[in-house]
């Protein structure tokens, strides 16, 4: 790898500041974010290479397995190191037939908060985001003020430091931040899923994290095309130009690709240093009908 990975950093608050770059560990639990992984200790070493590499950002959930990457991460890292922040999830579940479930209850939450904490080993957690709307990631309509409260409450308990949320509106955002201070927002978003651009550009000028997930899925034949030729210019992955495209978008972005395979995790890190000139740049806006 070539040198700092991270990307750069953002100050989530004065007192807790993320690398740019961090790591997503859904994909450390087995096919369909379910049971243990295939290979566990390729799954603890992709984990403590992250640390190596000076990531500082591991985003996680209970419903992860269930709970299967939040043991990993603890067997991995555990005593964490001082400048690791670990940011998980709530307001779904697994059932038995391995689907998910809205967990937006205030019993579903506290259990949920009580059982990161407990299967994590910490006794508060850096950053608790409440996820809703539908599991395959389209925010929905409807107030978050009850189960956002629940967790403002759980906060002044000192069993979280920031709350924030996921896969939510712009609305749900406004209403959010009557209820307490939110530092970051979790939802779909790349190049080819552009529908929140105004919800990343109010957090850009709010100063609020903006933390895509899916970055690569979704291209269309001709943007995939597109990604492939810019990448051939700059000697790149399509996939690293991709991510390299969301850290030029904003400053306020901090991305979490995911994997379970060091060489990938390797490919995916080297995005933080590679260099979109203007013409890649309008290329890949010109992609998908933007100036």
């Amino acid at each position: 790898m070539n040198g700092d990975v991270s990307g750069g950093s953002f100050p989530l608050t004065g007192n807790l500041t993320l690398t740019r770059i961090g790591f997503g560990a859904m994909q450390l639990a087995g096919p369909g974010v379910w049971g243990p992984p295939l290979d566990r200790g390729a799954a603890l070493r992709v984990l403590r290479r992250v640390a190596e590499l000076g990531l500082t950002h591991i985003d996680t959930a209970g419903f992860y397995g269930p709970d299967i990457v939040n043991d990993l991460i603890r067997e991995a890292l555990h005593p964490y190191p001082e400048s690791l922040h670990i940011v998980t999830k709530v307001g779904y579940r697994r059932t038995r037939d391995r689907s998910w479930r809205p967990a937006l209850s205030r019993e579903d939450l506290i259990a949920s908060v009580h059982g990161n904490l407990r299967h994590l080993g910490l006794e508060a957690i850096d950053v608790v985001n409440l996820r809703v709307g539908s599991p395959e990631g389209r925010p929905a309509p409807g107030s978050v003020a009850e189960p956002f409260g629940v967790l403002a409450e759980l906060q002044s308990q000192g069993l979280i430091r920031y709350l924030g949320l996921s896969n939510a509106t712009l609305d749900q955002l406004a209403e959010a931040r009557t209820v307490a201070r939110v530092v970051c927002v979790q939802n779909r978003y790349s190049l080819a899923h552009r529908e929140d651009d105004p919800l990343l550009d109010q957090c850009a000028a709010d100063g609020i994290a903006f933390v895509p997930f899916f970055p690569l899925r979704g291209f269309s034949p001709a943007q995939a095309a597109t990604l492939d030729e810019v990448a051939a210019l700059l000697g790149a992955s399509a996939q690293q130009v991709a991510l390299a495209w969301l850290l030029h978008r904003s400053p306020n972005i901090l991305l979490i690709p995911g994997t379970s395979s060091e060489a990938h995790l390797r490919e995916n890190v080297n995005a933080a240093n590679l260099s979109l000139p203007g013409h890649a740049r309008a290329a890949l806006n010109a992609s998908v009908g933007l100036a």
